[in-house]
């Protein structure tokens, strides 16, 4: 992959700030880790968020389904 070290290194800061890697250092390089908890956090939402959109969807289905038989 044409990407710089430097390029990566800024890409893994902005994760590690944002919570969802960490970073240790072993002697001169950082080896990375995934946090999970976020991705959990973000997976559960988006979970929530789609239940919510099934639910209207079918609603809206059920709304259309009776008009077109009036």
């Amino acid at each position: 992959v044409p990407v710089t070290r430097r390029a990566i290194a800024k890409h893994l800061g902005v994760l590690e700030n944002a919570g969802l890697v960490e970073g240790e250092r072993d002697g001169r390089r950082v080896v990375y880790r995934l946090t999970p908890a976020p991705f959990a956090d973000v997976a559960q939402w988006m979970s929530d968020v789609g239940a919510a959109w099934d639910r209207r969807l079918a609603a809206l289905a059920d709304r259309l389904e009776r008009r077109s038989r009036t």
